[in-house]
């Protein structure tokens, strides 16, 4: 059984369609790649997903259970948590702050503080920072702290939004390795990402969208033999 299960949704802004039937499936344990270029509709997927925007059609299920019309914490408080693009760190709270206010749902006290002391075990950079503003830190360090504070939900599913936009390449490699970690410690993955290599390279299966629409769809190994797909998304002439 799939832990997140996409059927056939259409999502609008306004009189503009962004999705027309896209379908997924995320087994749990698992990292799934979704690629595509600019304006293809991934971050309106992962948006639609967490109940940040709502489908006109279609249904979005978390197991059995649909998800698709509950508000976005209700989402959280069933077990998905999203690392938005662009990072969106409270730039006037500090490290640890940004942290709690991942925990806002929760109302477990020695589990928020396990997961903190994970969360720092995974960027041991937060721990050095942890009562500095986030508005001050780097661009990298501000990834690491989005990441961490979607973990501070304790999600089942994390969706991960451009984890490496505008890093610089040494510290790409270091936050693909950490999701990596993030997985293997039990937690399945919903990957957005314009760097495909990347992205492929650390998924089971991926997807591809374009305008809308899932054109294709295959194990990561896969989809980085497709011919269309190295030349679209892999930079090969």
């Amino acid at each position: 059984m799939a832990l997140l299960q996409v059927d056939d949704i259409h999502t609008y802004y306004g009189a503009i369609q962004a999705l027309h039937g896209v379908s997924i499936h995320v087994d749990e344990g698992e990292i799934v790649s979704l690629i595509g270029a600019n304006g293809a509709g991934k971050s309106t997927l992962l948006n639609t997903v967490c109940g940040l925007l709502r489908p006109r059609s279609g249904a979005i299920f978390l197991e059995t259970e649909p998800i698709h019309e509950l508000p976005p914490h209700e989402i959280v408080m069933r077990g998905v948590a999203q690392s938005p693009e662009g990072r969106n760190v409270f730039g006037r709270l500090n490290v640890t702050e940004n942290l709690e206010m991942g925990a806002f749902a929760r109302k477990d006290k020695k589990g928020i503080s396990r997961d903190m002391e994970r969360v720092f075990e995974l960027f041991p950079r937060l721990k050095e920072r942890a009562k500095q503003i986030a508005g001050t830190l780097s661009g990298g360090e501000q990834q690491m702290l989005a990441i961490g504070r979607s973990l501070m939900a304790n999600p089942r599913l994390l969706l991960l939004d451009e984890p490496s936009m505008g890093l610089a390449p040494i510290l790409v490699e270091a936050i693909f390795d950490t999701i990596l970690r993030i997985n293997a410690l039990g937690t399945t993955i919903l990957l957005v990402e314009q760097n495909a290599l990347m992205a492929l390279s650390i998924a089971k299966r991926g997807y591809v969208l374009e305008t809308g629409e899932i054109v294709l769809h295959d194990s990561a190994d896969a989809l980085q033999e497709n011919e269309m797909v190295r030349k679209a998304y892999l930079g090969e002439d």
